[in-house]
């Protein structure tokens, strides 16, 4: 989907199309911004149905940003700015600080998610899930799919998709996932880019390496270090230097990566390895002097995780936390309990078991909770295990449910 986050507010506020926008640094209230215009402009009346009324320069703006906000996308007005996903917004504020700053709706994003992964599906079944704004499609069997190369196929999924949600989307369409992910952004906004076989040394081969999805900023930096820039110079080189230089399994990925090798099919289930919450606060906390800030954010966090648990069915026994301090270093920890939940009470105490085992003396910049080893209750997985199913709780056991602990007992 192109630029979605902010092409799902676009629908929302049509008036700033065309525009620098930029999506990020807080989750969406509508009340919030209804109440602000009635403020400012009382003489108006002001609903959800008029929000394309809003005049342009109400909106904030993102010179003079402070804070540890990230941008979850930008429009490409602001694009063409230096701004791109997962950039400061302090950052983003220099390079653009015309650019107006919204904030996330998560719910429509995810409805208008749904949809269009909805629409995929009547179109083309084999449909591979790949987060809230892309997914893999073979086309390989559906009707009419080899038109054009897959061209024809591919503008009714755009038409469909358009009519469906008023959203354009990019499509790229190769032999394989890696190359097809590759050619998705070749022309955007709302293109299609047909990617053959024989077109491997025209088309990819000049790309960068970075442009390979599995090759990060630090195998980036390593290649660029060996004189290796595009991918064409990757492929120049042999299996054995490559395994040499960069590992047994990595050196053999990217030789075949770079002569546009994947045989990975398209999977339409698959089950999750595990589910986390994290967050980024705004300023610097202390385990002590932020004592109950920072344990009610810890606790809401695992009441978070148990409700993505339960609410797709899941229970987990291995539960760990994330923890980055002011100067950037990141650790982890974790256990592995005797039985299986989705608790939060118990997700609460165990997590706060393994926070005894990192230094709270120092100030905290991003909390984080994550539950592993995940099954489905009643699986054969869990019948060879435990199961701690959640059970209504008595009087006793509400008083001190997670609710009321909004401390950190791990520090007494």
């Amino acid at each position: 989907m192109d630029a979605f986050f902010a092409s799902v507010e676009l629908l929302r506020y049509p008036q700033l199309k065309g525009l620098p926008v930029v999506i990020g640094g807080g989750r969406r209230k509508e009340d919030d911004v209804l109440e602000r215009l009635r403020e400012a402009y009382p003489e108006r009346d002001w609903s959800g149905d008029t929000l394309d009324r809003i005049p342009v320069d109400f909106f904030p703006r993102l010179a003079g940003y402070t804070g540890r906000g990230v941008a979850t996308t930008a429009t490409y007005a602001a694009r063409q700015f230096g701004v791109g996903s997962a950039m400061g917004l302090m950052k983003a504020a220099k390079l653009c600080p015309q650019a107006i700053l919204l904030p996330v709706d998560f719910d429509e994003v995810r409805r208008m998610s749904r949809l269009f992964k909805s629409t995929i599906a009547d179109i083309a079944p084999l449909v591979e899930d790949r987060g809230v704004d892309e997914v893999y499609i073979d086309f390989t069997h559906v009707p009419g799919g080899q038109r054009e190369g897959g061209r024809v196929l591919a503008r009714l999924i755009q038409k469909s998709i358009f009519q469906a949600t008023g959203l354009t989307c990019s499509i790229g369409v190769a032999p394989n996932k890696l190359i097809a992910k590759m050619a998705s952004e070749f022309n955007k906004p709302n293109g299609i880019s047909i990617v053959h076989e024989d077109d491997l040394e025209d088309k990819i081969w000049p790309l960068p390496c970075r442009k390979i999805n599995g090759v990060g900023p630090k195998a980036d930096e390593k290649l660029q270090g060996h004189g290796i820039r595009t991918i064409g110079e990757l492929a120049a080189r042999e299996r054995a230097w490559l395994v040499e230089h960069f590992g047994k399994s990595y050196g053999h990925w990217l030789f075949d990566v770079s002569r546009g090798r994947d045989e990975r099919p398209v999977v339409t289930e698959s089950e999750p390895v595990s589910m986390s919450r994290e967050t980024t606060f705004e300023r610097d906390l202390h385990a002590v002097r932020d004592r109950t800030e920072l344990g009610a954010v810890f606790t809401r966090l695992c009441e978070q995780v148990a409700a993505d648990l339960q609410r797709k069915g899941y229970a987990g026994k291995t539960i760990g936390i994330k923890l980055r301090y002011d100067n950037f270093q990141s650790v982890t920890r974790d256990t592995t309990i005797d039985s299986f939940t989705a608790d939060a009470a118990a997700i609460r105490r165990h997590a706060g078991l393994c926070l005894k085992r990192v230094d709270l003396s120092r100030r905290i910049r991003l909390l984080g909770v994550r539950v592993s080893k995940l099954v489905k209750p009643g699986t054969d997985a869990t019948l060879r295990g435990h199961y701690s199913e959640i059970l209504p709780k008595t009087p006793r056991e509400k008083a001190t449910d997670v609710h009321t602990d909004l401390l950190f007992p791990e520090l007494d």
